[in-house]
This record gives structure tokens, C-alpha cells and sequence, in this order.
């Protein structure tokens, strides 16, 4: 198996990825909400100048992949016409943040506080994955979500945190927690957090000794982390999902139909507030225990350069044969892009065929090697 390559940075709008489908653009909404006219428009975008889906990342993004570079120009003219394309490469780099979707008005303050900071010309620029999490609705919904500075609540109230620290520093309000947001920011870069290679994260910065001021460290811990998300009734109003994140331009356009407020969740999930029915909806997951829900999956060979097997069919042809309550992660190489973390079951990709992980990460030591996929009984032994 080739050694997959780290590229460091996350695609954008005005800085798209190349792919073996061709370029990937990501479109980050602000706020991570669009309306129901954005919402059409991005299906419109996605049909004519790509795939026809758009695909729900873990930063609660969408992306249109598929899309030629002739065609690409005019992509970027619909986007901005939309309303959803920053100024420059990066402005868009540096608004790299995640809220909770069940989030009330304090949490639209300081996303757009953070933002309107990130975009100003005095702050300093920061790695292409260096992002915030806003997490602080008396819950801790986005435990699980990567993040580099996190604006949470604890039993004392409101508070900021580097990652890789266990405990963070309480403060009064959204002002203040958003201004010690950037305090840590700017630390972070004066301290030398950013490689030669322009990468950098706070964990690992942390890791190798560098320590936070006394004046940004505390002893406030944030509340234990909450369960993921389901699609279904929650929270005032209906998650819904789609089969690996890939969510159906024509599904997406009927969502428009109904309401006019759609929030795009890290958790590859959509969340329409206040409401409580919705019609059937092709492509659409509206129920937790679907077979589907069992399974994650990278886009794969031949769609990504680096995969080395196929991994949505197999993954959708598995899932009725993974046990509720365990999770099947099938990825073309050992980054697992898809699902970066611990699964009960990880099937790798490698030379067209699997080597099987259980209960561990798809860089962990394989337990079999050289699985076929032709295989139907590939998984009975092991759920």
C-alpha cells in the first residue's frame, strides 16, 4: 500500500482541490445556514456544473466535486451572485469555524464576531486546518469535531479552551470569550505554532512543550460530551441525512420548498428549525435506525487520486450486514478522511482489495490482509 499524502489544507471556493472526478470546491456558508433562494441556486450549481450532489463535510460545509476547470470560473461568479464567496483565498482560510446547529442568538453573535476578527487586516494568518468551535448551548454537542480554540460551558459558565488542554478559562460573556479566542490565535502564531510547511495545530503545538500564558489558561471544565446527533425530531426541529454526506442537488431544492432557514451541521446532516414533518424526499435519511446510517465512507477509486479500492458500493452493500449500534468505516487509504477516528470495523483499501481493522483507526495494524470484496460474507465473522 502507498503511503497516502498529507496535504495540509482543506479545499475552498477560491482554492479548490483537484480530485480524480476533478476539482472539489467547498462552499462555506456563513454561519453555516443558507437560505431557501441559496439553497436553489447550489443545486442549480451542483447539477450544471457538477456531479449533482453536493456533499456534507465534518466542518459543515458543502462541496460541489466533478468540476472542470473551464467550467470553474463560472461556478465562482454563481457563488458569488448567491451571497456565499469570500473576498480572497484567505479571508476564506481563516473563517474556519464550526457552531452547534442547535444554537441560539448568542451563537450567531460570536460566529460573526470571530469572523468579521478573522477577516481583519492586523490578525494573523493561520494554518488552512487551524479552526474554532463554538460549542456553548449548556451541552457539548461538538466533542467529537476537530477544532484548535473552543468556546464552550461548564458547571461555572462559559469558557475558552485550547485543544489538547483539558481545561480552559472561564469568562463573562460572548465579548469576552470571542477576544480570548483571538488571544490564544495570536499566541499560537507569535509561538511559533506554524511549520516551515505553513501546517500547525494547537494539540500538537502543545504537545511538544510550548505552554499557554497564565493569563489565557484556566481550570474550568467544560460539560462531558454529549451523543451524536440523529437524524429525526430533535431540538425544535428535524435532522435529516444522506447515504456518505452526498446530498442530492434535487433534495437539497425540495428542502427549499418547505422553509427558508436550512443550517449545515458537521455531523454530515442538515438541521431545518422548527420544523417537525416532512414530506418523503428521495435521498433523504430521516430515521436513525437506517442500515445506511451504520456505514461511512471516503469517495474512493477512482474518484480520489490516492484510493487505492472502491468504497461507497462495498460500504452500501455491507451496511445490512453491520449490528445497530456498531459502525462500519470502509476508505481507500489510511488517512480515512471520511471518518479520521476509532470505528468497530475499518476495511482499507489497498491494491484493490482490504486489509480489516477492528476497533481502531484505519492506520492501525490490520488484524486480516488482502480481503476480496467479492466476498459477501466478508464481515459475518466480525459483527
Amino acid at each position: 500500500m502507498s503511503e497516502p499524502v498529507i496535504r495540509g489544507w482543506c479545499p475552498g471556493a477560491h482554492r479548490p482541490m483537484m480530485s480524480g472526478d476533478g476539482l472539489v470546491v467547498r462552499v462555506r456558508p456563513w454561519l453555516s445556514r443558507v437560505t431557501a433562494k441559496q439553497a436553489r441556486g447550489l443545486s442549480a450549481l451542483a447539477v450544471q456544473f457538477g456531479t449533482g450532489f453536493l456533499e456534507m463535510t465534518s466542518r459543515a460545509n458543502l462541496q460541489i466535486r466533478g468540476v472542470t476547470e473551464e467550467g470553474f470560473p463560472e461556478l465562482l461568479t454563481g457563488l458569488e451572485a448567491l451571497g456565499l464567496l469570500d473576498n480572497d483565498v484567505s479571508a476564506e482560510s481563516n473563517r474556519n469555524i464550526v457552531t452547534t446547529p442547535f444554537r441560539s442568538a448568542d451563537h450567531d453573535a460570536m460566529a460573526q464576531a470571530l469572523t468579521s476578527a478573522l477577516a481583519a487586516q492586523d490578525m494573523p494568518k493561520l494554518p488552512g486546518k487551524f479552526g474554532f468551535v463554538i460549542d456553548a448551548e449548556g451541552r457539548r454537542d461538538l466533542a467529537q469535531i476537530s477544532g484548535d480554540i473552543r468556546i464552550e460551558q461548564g458547571e461555572s459558565g462559559w469558557l475558552v479552551r485550547a485543544n489538547g488542554n483539558e481545561t480552559g478559562r472561564s469568562v463573562d460573556g460572548p465579548e469576552a470569550a470571542v477576544e480570548l479566542a483571538l488571544e490564544i490565535a495570536r499566541w499560537f502564531v507569535a509561538s511559533g505554532g506554524i511549520g516551515a510547511d505553513g501546517r500547525g495545530r494547537m494539540a500538537r503545538h502543545l504537545a511538544k512543550g510550548h505552554m499557554l500564558p497564565d493569563a489565557l489558561m484556566g481550570d474550568a471544565t467544560p460539560f462531558p460530551a454529549s451523543d451524536d446527533p440523529d437524524p429525526g425530531l430533535q431540538h425544535g426541529g428535524m435532522a435529516v441525512s444522506a447515504s456518505f454526506g452526498l446530498l442530492p442537488a434535487a433534495a437539497l431544492a425540495a428542502l427549499a420548498d418547505l422553509t427558508d432557514d436550512i443550517l449545515i451541521t458537521p455531523f454530515r446532516m442538515l438541521f431545518l428549525p422548527a420544523i417537525s414533518k416532512l414530506p418523503e424526499i428521495e435521498g433523504l435519511i430521516t430515521r436513525a435506525d437506517d442500515p445506511m446510517r451504520r456505514v461511512v465512507a471516503c469517495s474512493g477509486a477512482p474518484y480520489c487520486p490516492q484510493a487505492e479500492a472502491d468504497t461507497r458500493l462495498l460500504a452500501a452493500r455491507l451496511a445490512p450486514q453491520v449490528e445497530p449500534g456498531r459502525l462500519l468505516h470502509v476508505t481507500g487509504c489510511a488517512k480515512g478522511c471520511a471518518h479520521p477516528m476509532a470505528s468497530d470495523l475499518v476495511l482499507i483499501g489497498t491494491q484493490g482489495k482490504y486489509n480489516l481493522v477492528t476497533d481502531g483507526c484505519p492506520w492501525d495494524q490490520p488484524i486480516q490482509f488482502g480481503l476480496d470484496a467479492d466476498d459477501l460474507s466478508l464481515l459475518e465473522s466480525r459483527t
